[in-house]
Protein backbone atom coordinates (compact mmCIF):
# COMPACT_ATOMS: atom_id res chain seq x y z
CA UNK A 1 0.00 0.00 0.00
CA UNK A 2 1.08 3.23 -0.93
CA UNK A 3 -0.74 6.24 0.95
CA UNK A 4 0.29 10.48 0.88
CA UNK A 5 -0.08 12.73 3.12
CA UNK A 6 -0.45 15.92 1.22
CA UNK A 7 -0.59 19.94 2.44
CA UNK A 8 0.94 22.97 1.86
CA UNK A 9 4.30 23.69 3.91
CA UNK A 10 3.71 24.21 7.22
CA UNK A 11 0.41 22.52 7.70
CA UNK A 12 1.86 19.62 10.34
CA UNK A 13 2.52 17.22 7.76
CA UNK A 14 5.62 16.20 9.68
CA UNK A 15 4.10 16.01 13.28
CA UNK A 16 1.79 13.85 11.87
CA UNK A 17 3.96 11.36 10.24
CA UNK A 18 5.80 10.99 13.50
CA UNK A 19 2.60 10.22 15.34
CA UNK A 20 1.94 7.79 13.37
CA UNK A 21 5.56 6.13 12.95
CA UNK A 22 5.74 6.12 16.82
CA UNK A 23 2.47 4.80 17.18
CA UNK A 24 3.56 1.75 14.68
CA UNK A 25 6.60 1.30 16.86
CA UNK A 26 4.21 0.09 19.37
CA UNK A 27 1.42 -1.84 17.45
CA UNK A 28 3.20 -3.84 14.81
CA UNK A 29 4.97 -6.76 14.73
CA UNK A 30 7.57 -6.01 12.24
CA UNK A 31 9.78 -3.04 11.65
CA UNK A 32 9.11 0.67 11.08
CA UNK A 33 11.76 3.14 8.85
CA UNK A 34 11.49 6.36 8.98
CA UNK A 35 13.21 8.31 6.13
CA UNK A 36 13.70 12.09 6.49
CA UNK A 37 16.09 14.71 4.33
CA UNK A 38 18.13 15.89 7.57
CA UNK A 39 18.33 14.86 11.06
CA UNK A 40 16.58 17.27 12.69
CA UNK A 41 13.60 15.05 13.56
CA UNK A 42 15.48 11.56 15.01
CA UNK A 43 14.80 12.75 18.56
CA UNK A 44 11.27 12.68 18.32
CA UNK A 45 10.69 8.95 17.03
CA UNK A 46 10.63 6.25 19.48
CA UNK A 47 13.99 4.19 19.90
CA UNK A 48 12.26 1.35 18.05
CA UNK A 49 12.39 3.34 14.89
CA UNK A 50 15.00 3.09 12.31
CA UNK A 51 16.10 6.51 11.08
CA UNK A 52 17.53 7.54 7.86
CA UNK A 53 18.68 10.92 6.32
CA UNK A 54 18.47 10.21 2.80
CA UNK A 55 20.42 12.97 2.08
CA UNK A 56 23.86 10.94 2.50
CA UNK A 57 23.23 8.82 -0.10
CA UNK A 58 23.46 10.42 -2.99
CA UNK A 59 19.94 10.04 -4.31
CA UNK A 60 19.61 12.39 -7.04
CA UNK A 61 16.23 10.97 -9.70
CA UNK A 62 13.46 8.90 -8.98
CA UNK A 63 15.58 5.11 -10.44
CA UNK A 64 18.43 6.18 -7.67
CA UNK A 65 14.85 6.58 -4.99
CA UNK A 66 13.75 3.12 -5.81
CA UNK A 67 17.37 1.49 -5.73
CA UNK A 68 17.35 3.12 -2.25
CA UNK A 69 14.19 2.01 -1.19
CA UNK A 70 14.88 -1.71 -2.76
CA UNK A 71 17.87 -1.42 -0.62
CA UNK A 72 16.96 -0.94 3.06
CA UNK A 73 13.57 -3.52 1.96
CA UNK A 74 16.59 -6.26 0.70
CA UNK A 75 18.34 -5.15 4.17
CA UNK A 76 15.77 -6.55 6.81
CA UNK A 77 13.01 -8.45 5.48
CA UNK A 78 11.01 -7.55 8.80
CA UNK A 79 10.19 -4.12 7.52
CA UNK A 80 6.37 -3.63 7.86
CA UNK A 81 6.17 0.34 7.15
CA UNK A 82 8.48 2.79 5.48
CA UNK A 83 7.34 6.25 6.26
CA UNK A 84 8.96 9.10 3.78
CA UNK A 85 8.94 12.75 5.33
CA UNK A 86 10.17 15.56 2.92
CA UNK A 87 10.25 13.65 -0.09
CA UNK A 88 10.42 17.12 -2.16
CA UNK A 89 13.55 17.71 -0.34
CA UNK A 90 15.29 14.81 -0.87
CA UNK A 91 14.58 14.60 -4.85
CA UNK A 92 12.91 16.83 -6.95
CA UNK A 93 10.42 14.95 -8.77
CA UNK A 94 7.21 15.42 -10.75
CA UNK A 95 3.91 14.10 -10.41
CA UNK A 96 4.57 11.68 -13.13
CA UNK A 97 7.71 10.50 -11.80
CA UNK A 98 6.10 10.16 -9.10
CA UNK A 99 3.28 8.07 -10.63
CA UNK A 100 5.96 5.91 -12.33
CA UNK A 101 7.51 4.80 -9.00
CA UNK A 102 4.30 3.65 -8.18
CA UNK A 103 3.55 2.11 -11.79
CA UNK A 104 6.84 0.01 -11.19
CA UNK A 105 5.56 -1.66 -8.27
CA UNK A 106 6.93 -0.58 -5.40
CA UNK A 107 4.71 -1.56 -3.42
CA UNK A 108 4.62 -5.79 -4.20
CA UNK A 109 7.20 -5.91 -1.56
CA UNK A 110 4.27 -5.71 0.92
CA UNK A 111 5.47 -2.82 2.54
CA UNK A 112 2.98 0.30 3.41
CA UNK A 113 5.01 3.35 2.45
CA UNK A 114 3.74 6.52 3.79
CA UNK A 115 4.91 9.40 1.88
CA UNK A 116 4.39 13.32 2.68
CA UNK A 117 4.70 16.05 -0.23
CA UNK A 118 4.07 19.35 -0.94
CA UNK A 119 0.98 19.88 -2.41
CA UNK A 120 2.30 23.37 -3.18
CA UNK A 121 5.44 21.53 -5.16
CA UNK A 122 3.49 18.67 -6.09
CA UNK A 123 0.13 18.21 -7.39
CA UNK A 124 -1.46 14.95 -7.58
CA UNK A 125 -3.69 14.08 -10.23
CA UNK A 126 -6.93 12.94 -10.01
CA UNK A 127 -6.24 9.24 -10.33
CA UNK A 128 -3.82 9.31 -7.31
CA UNK A 129 -6.40 11.19 -4.97
CA UNK A 130 -7.34 8.18 -3.62
CA UNK A 131 -3.88 7.27 -1.95
CA UNK A 132 -4.15 10.65 -0.18
CA UNK A 133 -4.52 10.45 3.84
CA UNK A 134 -6.97 13.18 4.99
CA UNK A 135 -6.12 14.82 8.23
Amino acid sequence: MIKFVSGARGTGKTKRLIDMANNDAEQIAGKVVFIDADNSHMLHLNHKVRYINAMEYNIDNIDTFRGFLCGIIAEDYDVEKIYIDGFCKIIDVTSEELQGLIKRKIHKYNINFIISIDSDLIKLPEEMKDLVIQY
